[in-house]
């Protein structure tokens, strides 16, 4: 690129100003981030160093001669007054100013607001835990044993060097973190970023977010379990709604139980949505294990507890019809914008 061709063009192009549009065009052209006099000092590492000195010498007169000419063309242009304005020198102040556009709270913290709002309602507190866990917390405090396929390499974000540290794949550490320092009663409800090395697909992401919740107490029962989750669901879906317990396995609960909720769009009939069921699956949930009681130095035989936990973009597409995580972490304000 010559300096010196640039320096006769330059003339040509500031004799064909006749607005301060095609001004700030010829400003763009040759001072923007990307223009001449950008790619001219990006030229700089690149030559030998016995010319880099003289060359950018030069780059920055050529510089100062585009500010001096658009000076010179602007008062020129609005009819010999000055446009500078102190502090913000080559703006016209003429000219319309540039709207801010205000943003708004991302759907999936809408979501999470709304329910840690409806639990609080029922007297859980919010408690929220680091995203760096330690092996212990993520799996053994949970009654998760070492054969256990969760704990593979394949299936968690084990961090380089740091073989009993990990990328939690759940909500749940905090709750061995929030038994261990805190004496019952208790009732936590845990919101957060939890990480599992999955494919990406229109069901999956390798980042996702969960909401955990448990109690602690001398008289839990699974009656009030399943009170607390029929207030939830009513609360997000309707009161229209019918629920379900089917029976299932987690370590660290026991019983365990999948919650349903019929298909708020199908209203239980049979759908695309649901698969025909007329069901739609929620969260899982469960009575605390005894074992992880043991962990955490808790009495089993004084207290009881239940705890539940439900991924938080699961929730939203259901809420809200949403066929794609992926839409979630997109950015496309088209979509974010619905909401």
């Amino acid at each position: 690129m010559d300096i010196y061709s640039i320096k006769a063009q330059l003339d040509a192009d500031i004799q064909a100003i006749a607005s301060l549009q095609a001004l700030e065009d010829f400003r763009l052209k040759y001072l923007g981030r990307k223009g001449i006099v950008a790619e001219l000092t990006g030229l700089i590492p690149t030559l030998p160093k016995e010319e880099r000195g003289k060359f950018g010498q030069e780059a920055n007169a050529l510089k100062g001669r585009i500010n001096e000419l658009i000076a010179e063309k602007q008062r020129a242009l609005s009819g010999g007054q000055d446009t500078k304005v102190s502090g913000a020198s080559g703006n016209d102040i003429f000219m319309p100013g540039i709207a801010q556009e205000l943003g708004h709270i991302h759907p999936l913290t809408q979501v999470i607001d709304e329910i840690c709002a409806i639990f609080t309602q029922l007297g859980f507190s919010i408690v929220e835990g680091p995203e760096i866990e330690t092996e212990f917390n993520n799996f053994t405090g949970l009654n998760i044993p070492l054969d256990h396929p969760s704990r593979d390499a394949f299936d968690t974000f084990y961090l380089k060097d740091y073989s009993k540290l990990l990328l939690r794949s759940h909500t749940s550490p905090v709750q061995i973190r929030a038994m261990k320092s805190r004496k019952p009663p208790l009732a936590i409800v845990v919101p957060g970023r939890v990480y599992r090395p999955d494919a990406v697909d229109a069901s999956h992401s390798f980042m996702f977010h969960q909401i955990e919740g448990f109690i602690v107490d001398t008289d839990i029962k699974f009656s009030d379990l399943k009170g607390v989750l029929e207030t939830f669901a009513k609360a997000v879906f309707g009161n229209d709604i019918k629920m379900r317990f089917r029976p299932h396995f987690f370590p660290f609960t026991e019983p365990s139980a999948e919650v349903d909720i019929s298909c708020i769009i199908c209203k239980g009939k049979g759908c695309s949505v649901c698969g025909r069921k007329g069901w739609l699956e929620v969260l899982g949930s469960g009575m605390i294990h005894p074992n992880v009681f043991r962990h955490v130095g808790i009495d089993p035989k004084k207290y009881t507890g239940f705890a539940f936990g439900m991924g938080v973009e699961r929730i939203a597409m259901l809420k809200y019809g949403i066929n794609d995580i992926r839409l979630f972490f997109e950015n496309d304000l088209r979509f974010l914008r619905q909401f």
